[in-house]
């Protein structure tokens, strides 16, 4: 009986500490914590920043003074993560997690990579811990962003852009993959053996990517015979149009509409009658 009374006790206590803890009153940060992750290639990116606002203030040139290195938010520095190699404007980055300052300018931006993270704000900062510096220039902004927002754009398989948007200023940078060598080895790799769960992936790849049509048009074709349907008629359309080969495409995606509208599947029909439009001009 005195160890059952003992362990009620402890849970008791366990129990009342967890409520207590549950309660204390919080206070919000004045800069909302933001985490961003975007899909790039075989790898993604992750980007965990604080969110400042305007609040009527005058922001580059004023709270973030021209010339000076800023963290690019508020309170931590900005960190962003490459789980996988990438090329920020032309510049090779090995994948890991960096810092991201920038020394805004009037009419350019300096842009850093530095290898220290967790750092509080850019006081701690050293220069001989940069990375990579490059510039780029900003962009007016005639509607007002009263918060600042990092956010990816104009995404792809191979590319993507960042912008780093406040007030009324952007700035861009563009990104790369650098995997294609890996990507292409992957697909070699997986064609190899049953090829029917990787046809639409490895075909949709070389045809966005402009590698060897003759291979992607040779994929199309084995899969409109293991799969018949409007959709693999739509990539041979498609690749034959990018060959040149206006005629065959014409004649796969006139193939395609009529497999479409037998299945009443509307947007198949809009898709390869695209096809055919761009290829009668």
């Amino acid at each position: 009986m005195r160890k059952i009374s003992l362990l009620l006790c402890a849970l008791l206590v366990a129990l009342v500490t967890l409520n207590s803890y549950a309660q204390t009153p919080r206070i919000p940060e004045a800069s909302s914590t933001q985490t961003i992750i975007q899909d790039f290639g075989l790898g993604k990116i992750t980007i965990t920043y604080s969110r400042p606002n305007v609040k009527g203030r005058v922001i580059f040139g004023g709270i973030n003074p021209w010339g000076q290195v800023w963290r690019t938010g508020a309170n931590s520095a900005t960190t962003i993560n490459f789980s996988e190699n990438v090329i920020m404007e032309g510049h090779k980055v090995p994948a890991g997690t960096y810092s991201l300052f920038t020394i805004p300018n009037k009419d350019q931006w300096t842009i850093i990579l530095n290898k220290v993270v967790k750092q509080w704000g850019a006081y701690s900062y050293k220069e001989s811990e940069d990375f990579l510096r490059f510039t780029e220039k900003p962009v007016y902004l005639p509607e007002k962003r009263e918060t600042f927002t990092i956010q990816f754009a104009n995404a792809t398989t191979q590319s993507n852009d960042l912008y780093l948007v406040w007030d009324h200023t952007a700035v861009g940078i563009h990104m790369q993959t650098d995997d294609d060598a890996k990507i292409t080895a992957n697909i070699d790799e997986l064609m190899k053996g049953d090829r029917k769960p990787y046809y639409f992936n490895a075909i949709q790849y070389y045809y966005e990517n402009n590698k060897d049509m003759n291979k992607a048009l040779a994929w199309a074709l084995e899969a409109e015979k293991v799969d018949p349907g409007a959709w693999y008629q739509l990539w041979e359309a498609r690749i034959r149009l990018k060959m040149g080969d206006k005629a065959a495409a014409i004649a796969a995606a006139k193939k395609g509409v009529s497999m479409a509208q037998a299945n009443k599947d509307d947007e198949y029909v809009r898709l390869n009658q695209a096809v055919i439009d761009q290829a009668s001009r």
